[in-house]
């Protein structure tokens, strides 16, 4: 039987940029996702994926995600998440929350004086927390994972 808090997370380490080169290049022009367009044949700039994703490195660490309850939000089963814990888990964000000791990812919600995690996948209920023992491990503000075909 599937959990009700389906789609745990898993610490897998401190956002720590790497030492060295670090920097990616970055295209000087947007790709289109609808209809093809020409490219510029230069690079604008070099951009270092680590600075862009996280804001607060001594807050920050990456969790893998499992499961797909928050398929509707773009994470997937094995995702890479970013966490910031500096931030505030208001409601409507995605945070990592312990709920019995059990680390899950959901969005947070609030109906009234009640508060609830919501999945962003159809086939799960809203999870109250009263009188659940919780803590917020932080709030989700990216998500990496790759597309079929594009791994090694």
């Amino acid at each position: 039987m599937m959990s009700p808090l389906s789609t745990t997370a898993r610490v897998i380490g401190r956002a720590v940029p790497f030492p060295g080169e670090t920097a990616q290049p970055l295209m000087g022009c947007r790709v289109r996702a609808g209809f093809p367009s020409p490219a510029d044949d230069h690079l604008d700039v070099e951009i270092d994926l680590h600075a862009h994703v996280v804001r607060r490195p001594a807050a920050t660490y990456f969790v893998r995600a499992e499961g797909d309850s928050m398929l509707g939000d773009g994470i997937h089963d094995g995702d890479l998440l970013v966490v910031d814990r500096s931030l505030e888990p208001l409601p409507g964000r995605v945070v990592v929350i312990a709920v019995d000791g059990e680390p899950t990812v959901k969005r947070l919600a609030r109906r009234g004086e009640q508060t609830f995690l919501v999945a962003s996948n159809p086939r799960f209920a809203p999870i109250p927390l009263a009188g659940r023992e919780c803590e917020v491990w932080g709030v989700v503000t990216h998500v990496l994972h790759a597309l079929p075909g594009g791994g090694p």
